[in-house]
């Protein structure tokens, strides 16, 4: 039970219970009994109390996303063939493109060679010039066989 403490017209709370003066009506609470004080329901009782359970949404069920895995896998796995067959052109490509060009690249080095063997073979006969016998270009082996050189001087 809450009790209040009442002075002539003023209501004093000592409790942290709801008011009970809408309660009363008038002006003179001085003679009522402290029953009339008791915190009573509202006319018409409370409002019913809402107990459902009131949950959102919980998502897609299991065979969506099985079946959402299930494309995003076979998306991905798709893209991955149509990039094996891209990498797999590109490199047949780069393997033609090699072999089109080695004899252009073997020709160079063949021009550098002998641009450098001739270069040499100037050097030689210019410091070679005063030895008596020289010949500038002779194969020290007496070999008549022509054998490239293994290392090239840069």
């Amino acid at each position: 039970m809450i009790y209040y403490s009442v002075s002539s017209v003023q209501t004093v709370r000592h409790f942290a219970y709801p008011y009970p003066s809408e309660r009363i009506s008038g002006s003179d609470v001085s003679g009522l009994s402290p029953s009339a004080f008791r915190d009573m329901p509202p006319p018409g009782g409370f409002e019913a109390i809402k107990y459902k359970r009131n949950l959102p949404f919980r998502g897609p069920g299991g065979l969506v996303i099985l079946g959402g895995v299930a494309a995003v896998t076979a998306f991905g796995f798709y893209r991955y063939g149509q990039g094996a067959l891209e990498r797999r052109e590109l490199q047949r490509e780069k393997v033609w493109s090699r072999i089109h060009l080695v004899p252009l690249l073997m020709a160079e080095g063949d021009r550098d060679a002998y641009r450098r063997q001739q270069a040499a073979l100037a050097r030689e006969r210019e410091i070679m010039k005063d030895v008596n016998g020289w010949e500038a270009g002779k194969s020290i082996y007496n070999n008549p066989k022509y054998a490239t050189p293994e290392i090239v001087v840069l």
